[in-house]
């Protein structure tokens, strides 16, 4: 279902309006905004509204999105209010379902955003330290290359080495990869980063020192070895976001355990053989 068609229709349509003047000063989200048969549309529903609304709508001005949202919230109000009466227990037990699913996603959300502090950020990078100095020390390598279709490119590029010409010059003017605009640099890699052959090459090399042809799936390499180290654990600032994201996924999961070990529960379904999922028609009035 599109959801936000008639919306859509309504901003084409709007533009040139204007948000109405609020007669209070300070109005609050239980400020009513119009009353449909009785049944009143709140600031509140409209802030709630807007909240859920894609990108593309949620950031247009307000003076823009205002009426047409309002608008929105009336023909639903009056819609609901003609069929409300004449739903079916599919449409029923759908809405049901629809709201627990509501309910329970705001808790793991609140859970979630409950876990995402300095302190949780902190403490999970500590952990994430300690836990990278138990492990075997291993090197990085930062490394160029100049990769060429034929052997016979990579054989010439390598006597041009040999008598002194600049590595990062040949890649700028031959290589044919991306890495060829930053003279064939490839940054710091560890281990497993690159196909065997290569890694292997850097592994054989001297800092400073270049070999090739070595041909790969990819093509001709020369390759040159820049710098080695032994891998460090990346700065905070580096994983604050992966950080961030298993905290609130953590706070999520451990909160669905939380609720059900909390509940009191009877299940009464074992017996029943699940082929009643395909009799959908039970639904039916």
């Amino acid at each position: 279902m599109r959801r936000f068609s008639r919306l859509s229709v309504a901003l084409a349509t709007t533009m040139a309006f204007s948000a109405p003047v609020f007669a209070q000063s300070e109005p609050s989200r239980d400020t009513v905004l119009a009353t449909v048969n009785g049944t009143d549309i709140t600031l509140g529903h409209l802030l709630a509204a807007r909240d859920v609304l894609p990108d593309q709508f949620r950031n247009m001005p307000p003076q823009a999105l205002f009426n047409p949202l309002m608008e929105q919230l009336i023909e639903q109000t009056a819609l609901m209010q003609e069929t409300e009466a004449a739903l079916g227990a599919r449409d029923l037990l759908a809405l049901e379902n629809e709201r627990r699913a509501f309910i329970a996603n705001a808790a793991l959300t609140r859970a979630a955003e409950a876990a995402l502090s300095e302190d949780n950020i902190a403490a999970a990078y500590a952990d994430f330290v300690a836990e990278f100095e138990t492990r075997e020390p291993q090197p990085e390598f930062n490394a160029s290359h100049i990769i060429v279709e034929t052997e016979a490119e990579a054989a010439a590029l390598r006597a041009e080495l040999d008598a002194g010409a600049d590595f990062a010059e040949l890649a700028r003017d031959h290589s044919f990869d991306g890495a060829a605009a930053n003279g064939g640099s490839l940054g710091w890699f560890g281990l497993g980063a690159m196909i065997p052959e290569f890694e292997q090459a850097v592994q054989e090399l001297e800092v400073g020192a270049y070999m090739g042809p070595l041909q790969t799936q990819f093509g001709w390499h020369l390759v040159l070895l820049n710098e080695t180290r032994m891998a460090q654990p990346p700065a905070l600032e580096d994983m604050r976001e992966a950080l961030a994201e298993n905290l609130q996924r953590e706070a999520a999961q451990a909160e669905l355990p939380r609720a059900t070990e909390a509940a009191s529960i009877e299940r009464a379904y074992d017996a029943l053989d699940p082929a009643i999922l395909l009799q959908s028609d039970l639904l039916d009035d």
